[in-house]
């Protein structure tokens, strides 16, 4: 019974609203998330994705393998994959495509070669073409070789590595104890030509020396040998950036002394 004087309890009929509201803030988080991963930019994806796979395991085979996924967008991040793959060949193609093009115009078939492999677009520059015997200088044929091929590799994004190689004739100067000089001497040179004519980042380029210890050929006459002194400008497939070193100086402080 209730006692006298004692207000009747109201009930509230707007606790409704709470639920409504909790519903409503809930759809709203659902569709900017399904905005913002339709509007996902393939580069910065392929980014993350490449650090997480760094992070969990040190390789992409997280991405690469694995069967169907029950998680939701799963397939549709490996279909993402598959497009960009097949978008950077159709890169690698088309900079085959150029090259190509201008060495027949040149006359420069037999001595230059473009080939597409595993790890990219290769141009293969006998040495003849760019330099002397024994020597590491561009002269000035060459470097306009190197400045119109340059000019096309500008149009990609990809790191480009420049290859020296020789022969197993020794060489032994007070500028070339070795071949290894000599090579990675010549490779430099590229390099330092693409940076300062060709407008291509620094840090998208390096520079190799492998001697006479990757030859095309067994060095065993004038002709083989001649094939294996060469320099090769190699365009490299994004799923190789792994292993080239990052800019570590970039995560650090600004005012972060020079040594």
């Amino acid at each position: 019974m209730k006692k006298r004087g004692q207000e009747p309890v109201k009930e509230n009929h707007e606790r409704w609203l709470i639920t409504y509201a909790d519903l409503i803030t809930l759809l709203l988080i659902f569709f900017v998330v399904m905005y913002t991963l339709s509007k996902i930019d393939a580069n910065k994806y392929y980014a993350i994705a490449s650090s997480l796979a760094k992070t969990m395991g040190g390789s992409q085979s997280i991405m690469e393998s694995g069967g169907p996924s029950m998680v939701p967008g799963a397939s549709e991040s490996k279909e993402l994959d598959t497009a960009m793959e097949n978008l950077e060949q159709q890169n690698m193609e088309k900079i085959k495509r150029q090259i190509q093009a201008y060495v027949d115009e040149n006359g420069l078939s037999g001595k230059v070669t473009v080939t597409i492999e595993e790890r990219g677009v290769v141009v293969s520059f006998q040495d003849v073409v760019l330099f002397p015997l024994g020597v590491a200088e561009l002269n000035s044929s060459s470097r306009e070789i190197v400045d119109k091929v340059g000019a096309i590799l500008r149009q990609t994004p990809n790191y480009i590595r420049v290859e020296g190689h020789t022969d197993d004739l020794p060489i032994n100067t007070s500028r070339f104890p070795s071949n290894w000089e000599l090579s990675l001497a010549r490779s430099a040179s590229v390099v330092h030509r693409l940076i300062a004519y060709s407008g291509i980042s620094p840090d998208r380029l390096s520079a190799t020396g492998y001697g006479e210890y990757r030859p095309r050929k067994p060095n065993d006459s004038d002709a083989n040998r001649q094939q294996n002194r060469r320099v090769d400008i190699v365009v490299l497939r994004t799923k190789f950036r792994d292993v080239e070193p990052e800019a570590v100086h970039e995560l650090l402080p600004t005012n972060q002394p020079k040594e």
